[in-house]
């Protein structure tokens, strides 16, 4: 019809996905993973603010991808897509067998764990973590619940209920270190075993049956990356 006016008002022509407005919920994302970079150490306090500015009054995907370009874990942002929005509940399922996440994987608002005779692998350190907070709610069976953290994330246990079972929670970064990100680990354990820290350096070499028979050191362990 003539005279129509295109929604974009330009024709035919189409934003690029950076031209995209971006929403309050899209800034306040971005915001939560520059404060949850900075507690990893891969911002400065002067470098957090002035990225905080930024984001609070970009208009568009394109600001708001370039104030994440730099940050492994959220890299799929960089080439102008939304901020992945965590799932409301995530169900882990494990039985007599593994299951793990890690790399950039998107954290969800909630996990839930049921694992008999099962290995449950949740690791946090490259994850696309956009909300301050998760929840876990375990029911645990003759099997193993590991945790892998970093610098500026806390996990609670206290409402886990346990039954000849054991939980460890190891934070070596100490107090001094701001808390940008929390995991309350609720549930049941059951001859069970339940484990938070960060990554544990990979185990020393076995000495070979000839290094031993000639009483040789045990070989190194490889160094961590």
């Amino acid at each position: 019809m003539a005279g129509e006016i295109s929604p974009l008002g330009h024709g035919d022509e189409v934003a690029s996905p950076g031209q995209l407005r971006a929403s309050h919920e899209d800034r306040d994302r971005v915001v939560e993973l520059l404060r949850v970079a900075a507690g990893d150490g891969r911002l400065t306090a002067e470098e957090l603010d002035e990225r905080l500015d930024v984001a609070l009054t970009a208009r568009t995907y394109g600001e708001l991808a370039a104030l994440l370009t730099d940050l492994p874990a959220v890299s799929g942002f960089a080439a102008g897509a939304p901020v992945p929005e965590p799932k409301d509940l995530v169900r882990l399922d494990c039985r007599s067998s593994n299951t793990t996440r890690r790399g950039p994987w998107v954290v969800p608002l909630r996990i839930e764990v049921r694992a008999t005779n099962g290995h449950v692998r949740l690791d946090f350190t490259e994850a696309v973590i956009a909300a301050p907070s998760l929840e876990i709610d375990a029911d645990i069976r003759r099997g193993v619940l590991e945790l892998v953290t970093k610098p500026g994330i806390s996990v609670n246990t206290d409402d886990l209920a346990l039954r000849i079972s054991t939980v460890e929670v190891r934070e070596p970064w100490g107090p001094g270190v701001p808390v940008s990100f929390r995991i309350a680990v609720s549930g049941t354990a059951s001859t069970s075993t339940i484990s938070a820290g960060p990554p544990r350096p990979p185990p020393a070499p076995r000495r070979t049956f000839w290094q031993w028979l000639r009483r040789r050191p045990r070989p190194h362990p490889p160094a961590l990356p």
